[in-house]
Parts: structure tokens; sequence; C-alpha cells
């Protein structure tokens, strides 16, 4: 839901996927005796307006299938946000609805039907939003449950008076998915104090009860990045949800809150906090600063977490994508596809969407489900980085919703097969019984390696700098040397963000066309704890101090990540210019490597890392088209304070196949 880090933090398939590793699709598997689902859908989904208009913006998502004498409808629920750019672009006040709710009985053409909480809890406080809106079904009580993010509570709440900090997790109930509901007297997770700091409260937010039709029994996930989130088993009553048991943390969260918190100003903000501690925990699951917007689902006897990373709302340089583990149990330990931990310092996750160089960015806060003939899809908010922000209002990200099948690849979630957000005519699912979806999956196609350019290439040999590399601000000729077949760079207490343009640049020229390019480089800041930000190691695609790319191993509090981030030279009043989003972990010696790839608009970048050097995680692609006619290919080792080295083992460069 919100997040930025001050250097950015802060698919998924190895090179040799072919379509040969996907799974038969659920649908072909189920199609026996069944007809193809009629209609197809193209991104983003715009649910009607009866009278007139679209609903162009529907943060958060969550889809359910109605049951009894609703199961002909699908139910998609939204975070309090106005619907369209006729709500913001007058001089007053944007209009807000709480909890927007659509219905479907194809999943592919909606209807909005009213707002589910037209009145706030008696325990909220008159500021407060509804957000991050959870919804599922008792088949012993015959009740729809609705859980939902309250960001400022009042006193008969849990929360503290002149306070806008303390939120909590409500619930209410209903026989219709659609209402009227009625909310719980209290809330179902209260706000959940820090210090005894004034307004010092962790972010309650983002609520998800595992399943979609249960008894009475279930695990609630709710938090965010400051104060973690946790897993907790629940029970449903005829009034509401009781919390059961001892929490478990499921995301490590930051100990001081961010300067600015994302209910006053709608959007994301950068965190300046230390390591969290647990709060009403007896068992961590994940590390924090990493995830938040959790969903978890089972398949085929492992418990899945999806959840998203980086900043949710950050105009057309939105990052955000969306992760997973998995775990035996619904509480965890959850790893990646490649071992890694969750829990780590180097911490693990395994792509499940992130942007592919069309006009989606910011792909994420996803809720995933299955069609009736078996096809998992997900249902997402994205960015339109043509179309960023409601009318009138730069910097109010407008977030519309997006959907796209899931499928399973050797046990992994991957959006359309590694592909991701769709932006073409995409077959409907198979929303009513008998039917099957026409959609089939088409795996990604690899980048592959071509020619071994020699002349951009350097395994640095010798003693000195080849002379191809010069310098963007020299550094002290102490502080970097050729030695045991490696350049050595010392990290810089220097900066190359936005207008703090103060760090070392090393450069060589960049070969025509497209091409990829690739190093080694071990970081030996330690492999966990706090902190040591933002200290940070890699590959540049430098057209100037204003217009790159660039792939790095950082360090973001307690968490080491590899960061990739692109920046613009200039941007409108109220429109960043800098973005980012993660990729996989690192290692001691972790491999980085930039793709690009001409296209006739603009070109595009690709991010891979490797900690070996054979089995590759893919990440987003950024677009950039004002790079310049000179851009050049760049090493950086900078960031912060300390007594740090980078080592570089060599720089490769290919042509792309």
């Amino acid at each position: 839901m919100v997040r930025v880090l001050k250097f950015a933090l802060p698919v998924l398939v190895m090179l040799c996927v072919t379509a040969a590793l996907l799974p038969p699709s659920p649908s072909t598997a189920a199609s026996h005796g069944r007809h193809v689902a009629p209609g197809s859908y193209t991104n983003p989904l715009a649910p009607r307006i009866p009278g007139g208009g679209t609903v162009d913006s529907c943060a958060d998502p969550t889809v359910l299938r109605g049951q009894g004498r609703y199961s002909h409808w699908w139910y998609m629920y939204c975070t309090t946000d106005p619907l369209n750019d006729s709500e913001t672009s007058g001089t007053g006040d944007p209009v807000f609805h709480p909890i927007p709710t659509m219905r479907s009985t194809d999943l592919v053409t909606w209807t909005y039907v009213g707002d589910a909480l037209p009145a706030k809890p008696t325990w909220a406080a008159s500021t407060a939003f509804m957000w991050a809106p959870d919804v599922v079904y008792s088949r012993t009580h015959h009740l729809y449950y609705l859980s939902f993010v309250v960001t400022d509570t009042n006193e008969t709440g849990g929360g503290e008076a002149g306070c806008a900090n303390d939120s909590a997790i409500g619930v209410a109930t209903s026989a219709s998915p659609t209402g009227p509901w009625r909310i719980s007297d209290t809330p179902l997770v209260a706000p959940r104090r820090n210090t005894t700091a004034p307004c010092d409260y962790f972010w309650t937010y983002d609520p998800d009860v595992l399943g979609d039709v249960v008894d009475t029994s279930s695990v609630l996930y709710y938090g965010s990045y400051y104060g973690g989130a946790f897993g907790q088993h629940v029970t449903l009553t005829p009034d509401g949800m009781v919390r059961t048991g001892t929490a478990r943390q499921v995301t490590l969260g930051q100990k001081t809150e961010p300067a600015v918190d994302p209910a006053k100003l709608r959007r994301a903000t950068q965190l300046s906090t230390a390591r969290g501690r647990a709060a009403d925990s007896d068992r961590q699951v994940t590390i924090g600063n990493r995830y938040e917007g959790t969903n978890v689902v089972r398949h085929d006897g492992w418990y899945y977490l999806f959840a998203s990373a980086t900043n949710c709302c950050n105009g057309p340089l939105t990052g955000y994508s969306v992760f997973a583990g998995r775990s035996r149990g619904p509480l965890g330990p959850f790893t990646d596809r490649e071992g890694n931990s969750l829990l780590a310092g180097r911490v693990g996750g395994t792509p499940v969407v992130s942007m592919n160089g069309n006009r989606w960015v910011g792909t994420g806060h996803n809720s995933v489900f299955r069609d009736l003939a078996g096809q998992w899809w997900t249902v997402y908010h994205a960015v339109d980085r043509g179309n960023p922000y409601f009318a009138g209002r730069p910097g109010f990200t407008k977030r519309p919703p997006l959907l796209d099948p899931v499928d399973w690849v050797r046990g992994w979630p991957m959006v359309r097969a590694g592909q991701w957000a769709s932006d073409t005519r995409m077959p409907a699912p198979a929303a009513q019984p008998g039917q099957r979806t026409a959609y089939r999956p088409r795996a990604v196609q690899p980048d592959l390696l071509g020619t071994h350019l020699d002349d951009y290439s350097d395994d640095f040999d010798g003693s000195s700098l080849s002379a191809r590399w010069s310098w963007v601000r020299p550094p002290d000729a102490s502080t970097y040397g050729v030695e045991g077949g490696a350049f050595r760079f010392h990290t810089q207490d220097a900066d190359l963000y936005v207008d703090s343009n103060t760090a070392s640049v090393l450069t060589e020229p960049a070969p025509a066309g497209s091409y990829v390019v690739q190093t080694q480089v071990r970081l030996d800041v330690p492999d966990d704890g706090c902190c040591h930000n933002f200290l940070q190691a890699g590959l540049v695609i430098y057209g100037s101090d204003d217009a790159f790319v660039k792939l790095a191993n950082a360090s973001i509090w307690e968490t080491r990540q590899t960061e990739f981030a692109k920046e613009v030279p200039s941007a409108p009043v109220g429109f960043p210019r800098y973005g980012n989003t993660v990729v996989g972990p690192p290692a001691d010696t972790t491999w980085l490597r930039i793709v690009k790839r001409v296209t006739q608009v603009e070109d595009r970048y690709t991010a891979y890392t490797s900690q070996d050097g054979q089995h590759w995680v893919r990440g987003g692609t950024w677009t950039h088209g004002e790079l310049g006619d000179h851009v050049r290919i760049g090493l950086v080792s900078m960031g912060g304070p300390g007594d740090f080295n980078a080592s570089f083992d060599r720089v490769d460069v290919w042509t792309l196949r």
C-alpha cells in the first residue's frame, strides 16, 4: 500500500525457460464437456457506473464469488478513493467512496453497485479512511465477513485523542455480498502502540483472511512495513471475528514511524526508520522493510504468500511489484524458488508480476483466485504511466484494476507465464458453471546472449584501468584500484539521486543498438543487521547525472536487496524523477545483468540478478527515452559513510540475440 526509500529501495524465470516448462492449463484439463466462456477483455477493467461514467481507480482490489442465491455473481471490493477524474477535477475536496463494490457475471464486465461502508465505525475518527478490504464467506453462519483498515481510531477504538496514526482492523458481517454491513462494535485488531511517545502506533493495515469460503476458523494476516505483518488464527462468529491464539509475525517491520503517514497524504513516503521489534508475536516469518499487502492461498499442498514491495504510489515511476514465497504451513517459514528465506537479511522473494515495458507500472497489491474451470487468476492494481494521476491532483496516483491469469511453472506462480501485465485483448475467465476459458499459457521469451563484445568487456587483469574507462567526478586515487583480477572501489558517502549528484561514476562507451551488460560484484557490508543505509554498488546505464538506469546490490536497514531504479532529467510539477523496484536477493558475489532492447518508441531495460551466475531471476523492465546520444556503461559504489569496499570481478558485454 505504501512505501518509498531514498535511494529507491529501497519472471522469475531462468534464461533457459521455454514453453516446455509450462504445466497443462487447468482449464484444458477440466475442459471435457465444457464450452468456452464467451467474451474477452482488455485491461484495465472499467466497471460501469449506472447513470454514466466508469470506475477508473480501484486500489487494493479483492474478488469473491457469491454463494447460494448469489452464486451467479462475482464481487470486487476496492480501497477508499475517488472513482474517476470527475470527482477530483473541481476546486473542492475529492469525493472518497468508502469501499466501492462492483458486481459481474463474467469477471470482465463489472457494474458499480455502491459503497460497502457509507457509515464509519463508531470507533473510527472523523478523519478516518477505510482501506484494503477482504471478504470471505462462512458456510456455517451463512454470512459474508468484510475486514478492512480504519486509518484513524478514536479513544473508544483503542486510539489516542488528537492522533491520526492509530490504525486498526475492523470487521463487518452481512447476509449479502453487497450489504448492508453490520460493523462490529470494537476493532478486530486494535491499534498497536510501539512506544509511549505520542501517536507512535504500528501500521495495522492490509487484512487478508485465508480462503474464500470457510467454516468457523481461518487465519488472518494483517500489518505493513511499520511494525510488520502478522498471521493469527481467527474464529468466525455470528457477530464477527475473534482472534484466537498468539499472533505470529509474517514481516518484521520498522520501529520508528515514517515522517509522513500515508493516511494524511494518500501517497507513499520516505521511510526513515530502524529495525522494528515484534509486537504480540512469538515467531518472525519474514524480515521487514520489504513487503506489505499479503495474500495467502493454498496450491498443491503448499501455502503461497503473495506480497508487494517498494512504492505503490509514485505516479509514472511506480515500481510496486508482487513477489512470492511458499511454506508447508500457513504461518511459514516461507522461502522463494531458489531456496532463500523471506527471513534472511538477503531477503528472498520470487517475482510474480512486475512492469514489462508496456504502459503498466506499479503492478501490485493483488488477490488470487480460481475460476470455475480451475484456472488461477489475479486481480491487482497498476498505474498507467501515460495517465498516472487523478485530474487536477498531481501526486495523487490513480490505480485502475487489472485482471490476468496466473500459471504455475515448476511450482511457482507467474502472471501470464512470465509475460506479466496484459495490454492486449485476453480471453475471459470461466466465470459460470460448465464454462472453460480459452486462455492458454505462452511462456515469456528469454533474453539470449549473442556475440561477446571484447572491446566493451573487461576482466580487470593487470594493475590499472584500461584507457576505455573514464571518470565522472574522479575519486581520490587511494579509494580505487585494479588488483588481483578485480576492480576495487571504496564506497562513497555520496549520492546519484535527483539533484544530489556527488558520487563518482566509472564509465566506458556503450555499444549501439541492443545489448546485454553484466558484472559480478562483492560488497563487503555485513550480510544482515541494521544499519548501513544506503550503501550500494552496481551497474549504471548512464546518460547523465539526471538520466540513467541503475541495478545495484543495496543495504536497506536490516535487509540486503537488489534495487533496479530509473531517473529522468525533468518532470512536471508534482511528478517524480526517480523510481525503483527490486529483483532477486544478493549473495557474497552477486551477478547483475541489464538487457537493453531497442524499440521504435522507447528503449527497454530489463534487470536480471543471480547468486551463482547460472540461475537467474528476471526483474522488471523500465523504459527510457531520455538518455541521449552518448550513453555509457558505468559502475558505482556509494550511498553512505563507512569503511566498505565493492569489488567488481569483471564487466561483460554481449549483443542481444
